[in-house]
């Protein structure tokens, strides 16, 4: 496991930037961490490094904001207001979650995975939580499963 410790947002978005500019097809990123941690923060600077304009922001009412890229789509989704993958998969947002045709962010993954990462797949999954350690400090800890 890795971690990055973020002064600012300004260093957020540059972390999401730097893993932006190394995104594949078929990668999923799963963001935990509490209101205003920063994961918003995280994926505008995703999206800035996959050449993404437009604005982002995150979806908690429409549950999934997809934005297209000079290469690949960003598949934006926040589980907030789900509480049971059940609910997930009724809402089809399952096919994002597993392989995207595209890189997949999804804020409150623990909705969808709980407290363990998924199995290794045949995909790239990302595991982010993010810790809020004062006024802007925050502690961003990360691993990857599977290929």
């Amino acid at each position: 496991m890795a971690t990055f410790i973020s002064h600012n947002p300004t260093e957020t978005q540059a972390l999401g930037e730097e893993w932006g500019r190394l995104a594949q097809r078929g990668w999923v990123i799963g963001l935990s961490g509490d209101l205003g941690a920063g994961k918003t923060q995280l994926v505008k600077g995703l999206a800035r490094g996959m050449n993404i304009t437009g604005r982002i922001q995150s979806p908690t009412f429409p549950l999934i904001n997809e934005h297209c890229g000079e290469r690949l789509q960003l598949f934006h989704i926040d589980l907030y207001r789900l509480e049971t993958r059940e609910q997930i998969i009724a809402a089809g947002l399952e096919p994002y979650l597993i392989r995207p045709n595209g890189v997949t962010v999804v804020e409150w993954i623990e909705r969808w995975i709980g407290d363990q990462p998924p199995a290794a797949a045949n995909f790239k999954f990302r595991r982010v939580h993010i810790q809020t350690l004062g006024e802007t400090d925050r502690q961003i800890d990360y691993e990857d499963i599977g290929s």
